[in-house]
């Protein structure tokens, strides 16, 4: 599966009216790969994540996902895929076990299947003594972490993440952080992480992206990054992300409250 490009976005953009979201975006990620996908608040990061998943429709441009266009096969995309976004949507009424059997039947898990990748999450991610409670009784930190087991719970090829930090203890972080290296470099997942937290990014991306006003500024390796920056002192990727952004002034763009771009 290595060097296989499982994510490839083809001069994608989204408009809404006269303003562009994401404009001419064009990405690949492979196989074994984790690409770090950075930018200020609003640059277009969750807009381009939405995309690739098949929860927004790109205005122009094709999106493939393990070589399936997300529009023209959208289940045999969606099924290699798993989705953790930045705020989790968990039916609060379920205990954390029957969510995922939910989650197990819409992949189609077999049930034997599906109890020992169970059993095996769940407890690699904390929640065996909890997995039997609502999840409303569950602290955010928690509820992220049940996303990330019903993201992977049908052992998908592609995993796709906004913002994973957001409300995790150290410990929770750490043990994703290791996770997504795992899963990457030993099952040859392909991960696209999105984040503005760039001592993340610096740890676990094998190459990064930098989007900013909904236009890719560079994509590569924290070496090859240093050196289109043009900076010799710019020797960590802070210094290299704010070389490369300093010309423009961030807002924070949103189409609504509930699609942050």
């Amino acid at each position: 599966m290595d060097n296989q490009t499982m994510i490839q976005l083809q001069q994608v953009t989204r408009r809404y009216g006269d303003f562009f979201a994401v404009k001419d975006v064009s990405l690949e990620v492979q196989a074994g790969e984790i690409q770090g996908f950075l930018g200020v608040n609003g640059a277009g990061k969750t807009t381009t994540l939405r995309m690739i998943c098949g929860v927004l429709r790109p205005t122009e441009g094709k999106v493939l996902v393990g070589g399936y266009d997300i529009e023209q096969e959208p289940e045999k995309a969606k099924a290699i895929t798993g989705y953790i976004p930045d705020r989790p949507y968990i039916y609060t009424k379920l205990t954390a076990r029957e969510f995922l059997y939910f989650v197990g039947d819409l992949y189609n898990v077999p049930n034997d299947e599906l109890e020992d990748r169970m059993d095996q999450l769940v407890a690699e991610y904390g929640l065996t003594e909890w997995q039997d409670e609502l999840v409303e009784s569950y602290s955010h930190g928690m509820r992220q972490r049940l996303a990330t087991v019903a993201a992977l719970i049908h052992n998908p090829k592609v995993l796709v993440i906004d913002e994973p930090m957001v409300g995790l203890d150290p410990h929770g972080a750490k043990l994703l952080k290791d996770s997504m290296k795992r899963y990457a470099h030993e099952h040859g997942m392909a991960i696209l992480l999105s984040t503005h937290s760039l001592n993340v990014a610096e740890e676990v991306a094998d190459r990064v992206a930098i989007i900013d006003h909904g236009e890719i500024l560079t994509t590569g390796t924290v070496a090859e990054l240093h050196a289109h920056s043009g900076d010799t002192e710019a020797s960590d990727l802070e210094k290299i992300f704010l070389k490369l952004t300093s010309n423009t002034v961030h807002t924070e763009r949103r189409i609504d409250d509930s699609h942050p771009v």
